[in-house]
């Protein structure tokens, strides 16, 4: 499993940083803190998704990665926790972000040959968690976390994310919370 990098907050924040194309892979375990899932484990997990299909629908074709929200959706469901849809027609203000363990956020996101930038955009996963008060951004493009501030900055930079039209954001919680809705707190 890849090592913590060192990051800019407390020493203990966990931080994959980008290989091939397993941005979800490394979004999985930034919010979860914790080398927890490989690209075997996410490979598998393609497979029970899609167990008749010659080319599978959740992943690259090239076998390094691109793993979609499905892949997401169930690696989160065998450790008791759900990703849950954020409509962004409701206003952050109603995040009950005390009931929230992180986010998992699918950004456009520039294409580069080596220095070279190309008019392409692609999706990528990235990861947002709370760590001693303080919300970190943990996109493993980035070389250390970079910290986001308290829950004001953290709205704002959902809300910026957000105004830029083609992005989802998912919040990361335990089952019983999306169960109960508790996510979201009444108007």
């Amino acid at each position: 499993p890849p090592t913590p990098q060192p990051c800019r907050g407390p020493p203990s924040l966990y931080h994959e940083r980008q290989r091939l194309e397993l941005c979800a892979l490394h979004a999985l375990n930034n919010v979860l803190q914790r080398p927890c899932f490989t690209q075997e484990a996410a490979d598998e997990i393609c497979k029970r998704l899609a167990p008749d299909a010659r080319l599978n629908p959740h992943r690259s074709l090239l076998g390094t990665g691109n793993y979609d929200v499905n892949v997401i959706m169930a690696a989160l469901q065998s450790l008791e926790l759900a990703a849950v849809w954020w409509d962004k027609r409701r206003s952050l203000e109603r995040l009950a972000l005390g009931q929230i363990l992180g986010f998992i956020l699918n950004v456009p996101s520039h294409v580069s040959l080596g220095f070279v930038a190309l008019p392409l955009r692609r999706k990528h996963w990235l990861a947002v968690r709370q760590l001693h008060g303080t919300y970190y951004n943990l996109d493993s493009k980035l070389r250390a976390p970079v910290a986001i501030g308290g829950e004001a900055e953290l709205r704002a930079f959902l809300r910026d994310f957000l105004s830029q039209g083609l992005c989802e954001v998912f919040l990361v919680v335990p089952r019983a919370v999306e169960e109960a809705g508790a996510w979201l707190s009444p108007e």
